[in-house]
C-alpha cells in the first residue's frame, strides 16, 4: 500500500495505519504545528497517552527513537527518522476557549484544532467521540518550559521540507489538526499545508 494526502492548512485527516506501515509527517513550508493524537484500532479506548510516554522516555520532547506509548503501556509506533529534531508533548490543542483566555475574548470564534478533531471524528464508522480528545502530540511545534517550569510558544524549529517518519508499532488510527492558529509563532503566524504519507515496507 502507498497512500499520500496534502492536508490544508486547517483542515483535519483521520486515517487507519497498520502495524508494520511507515508513516511520514511532512513540513511542506516549515514552522507548521501539526496537532495528533493516536488509537487502537481495534479497541479505541487506548489511545496515546502524553503521561506514559514522557515518563517511559524521560523526556518531555520526542524524536528519532522515542516510542509513543498508549494509556494501557503499550508502545503504539516508534519514530525512526526525523529532521526537525524535536517535537512537543504538552502545548497541548487550541480550542476556543483557550483562544479566549490566551490572546482576546474576541479571538473565541477563529477556528482552533479542537473543532478540527471533532469535525473529523462525527462519522460514527470511527466509534469516537468528544469524550476521547485527550492531550496531543504537536509534531515540529517548538514549547520550550522555562525555569520556572513554565510554558511558551515560541518560533518553529522546524524548515520546508523537514519530516517526522514513525513505524506502526500496531494497528492504529490517526487523527490529525493541521494547525490554523494565527496568534502565537507556533506557525509563523501563516498556517501552511502538509503532507501524510503511508507505505509498506515490504
Amino acid at each position: 500500500m502507498n497512500y499520500s494526502k496534502v492536508v490544508n492548512a486547517g483542515d483535519g485527516w483521520i486515517h487507519e495505519i497498520r502495524q508494520g506501515q511507515m508513516f511520514r509527517i511532512v513540513d511542506l513550508k516549515g514552522n507548521q504545528a501539526v496537532d495528533t493524537l493516536f488509537y487502537g484500532l481495534h479497541d479505541t479506548a487506548e489511545r496515546y497517552s502524553a503521561l506514559d510516554t514522557i515518563t517511559a522516555q524521560k523526556n518531555i520532547y520526542l524524536t528519532t527513537g522515542s516510542t509513543l506509548v498508549s494509556n494501557f503501556r503499550r508502545p503504539m509506533l516508534t519514530i525512526v527518522a526525523d529532521t526537525c529534531g524535536r517535537h512537543d508533548t504538552l502545548g497541548g490543542a487550541c480550542a476556543a476557549e483557550s483562544n479566549q483566555v490566551r490572546y482576546a475574548i474576541e479571538k473565541r470564534y477563529m477556528h482552533a484544532c479542537r473543532q478540527t478533531f471533532l469535525s473529523q471524528i462525527a462519522d460514527p464508522k470511527w466509534g469516537l467521540t468528544k469524550r476521547d480528545l485527550a492531550p496531543n502530540i504537536n509534531f515540529f511545534m517548538n514549547v520550550p518550559v522555562t525555569p520556572q517550569g513554565r510554558l511558551t510558544f515560541e518560533d518553529g524549529i522546524s524548515e520546508p521540507g523537514k519530516y517526522v517518519e514513525m513505524r506502526a508499532d500496531m494497528d492504529v488510527i490517526c487523527l490529525i489538526s493541521n494547525c490554523p492558529q494565527l496568534n502565537n509563532p507556533c506557525n509563523g503566524y501563516d498556517p501552511t499545508p502538509i503532507e501524510v504519507l503511508i507505505w509498506d515496507v515490504n
